[in-house]
């Protein structure tokens, strides 16, 4: 199993130098990945106040300020975003950090924050249509050929962007959505990776194991070949204590989980502040 660490773009967190800080330390303290939210506004009424960076620009800084780990969101609304343009800045990103980034794509939300904000579109399942559809530019975009494309809400004529993506086929995708939700998942089994949220155990909390094995038994049946390599990115809070840190953990990894991703709870102060982040990162990963 690989450890990440997770943190918003909001906060300490909208400053890059700080995101910068956090990723050197990830890298020295034996962790394999540094991921970022991917917002706007977020929650208007709770985040009201707070500066927000973006993602990428963040990124990479820390794709500057490091050598080894592995770059991404957690996770990217394609859906808000237009797909060339999307596109564009992972490939930028996956060429500068030398071929680290993962990209990992949802729905994001709130929607009414998120999207409604902004006069845009507000129905999950148009939202779910222009997510699969985008994904299918950005990865046809990442190749390096030419695009062409008639399709229900984006049209491309004769485009070839260059660089292609640093990692090829493409950069690995990621796909996040809620259980016990299906569809999210059977999009997911389409992909590389997994990575859920559980209606029962908000950001930060550790996932139910039943409710782990009960999704990835669900998504072996949807996958076309589920002996074939795929991540199963669970996340939450584990104590510093990296023996500890195992004990939680070791079950989700004994059900199939592949990567661990540290997360702080929802509703602490310390989901965007520097400085208990930063002591979480030195204490190190789960000792697997």
């Amino acid at each position: 199993m690989r450890c990440s660490v997770n943190v918003p773009n909001f906060g300490d967190f909208a400053d890059a130098r700080n995101v910068a800080t956090v990723a050197v330390a990830v890298e020295q303290a034996g962790w394999d990945a540094l991921f970022v939210w991917d917002h706007v506004v977020h929650d208007k009424e709770q985040r009201r106040g707070q500066p927000f960076g973006d993602p990428w620009m963040l990124l990479t800084a820390a794709a500057l300020a490091t050598e080894r780990i592995r770059l991404g969101t957690l996770l990217t609304p394609v859906a808000r975003r237009r797909p060339e343009q999307l596109a564009r800045q992972v490939a930028t990103l996956d060429s500068l950090s030398g071929g680290r980034v993962i990209f990992a794509a949802g729905l994001g939300g709130p929607i009414r924050d998120e999207y409604g904000s902004f006069g845009d579109e507000t129905d999950p399942t148009v939202l779910a249509e222009r997510l699969d559809e985008g994904l299918g530019l950005l990865c046809r975009y990442w190749s390096g050929e030419p695009v062409n494309h008639d399709g229900r809400h984006y049209r491309v004529r004769d485009v070839t962007l260059l660089p292609a993506a640093a990692q090829r086929p493409r950069p690995p995708v990621w796909i996040g959505g809620f259980w016990p939700h299906r569809r999210p998942i059977r999009r997911a089994a389409r992909w590389d990776g997994v990575v859920p949220l559980f209606a029962d155990a908000s950001h930060g909390h550790v996932p139910p194991l039943d409710q782990v094995r009960d999704l990835i038994a669900y998504l072996n049946t949807h996958r076309a070949d589920p002996s074939g390599p795929f991540e199963i990115v669970l996340g939450g809070a584990t104590p510093g204590d990296p023996i500890a840190a195992r004990d939680v953990i070791a079950p989700l990894a004994e059900a199939g989980a592949t990567w661990w991703d540290e997360r702080q709870l929802m509703s602490s102060a310390d989901l965007y502040q520097l400085e208990p982040i930063l002591r979480r990162v030195h204490q190190g990963p789960p000792a697997l």
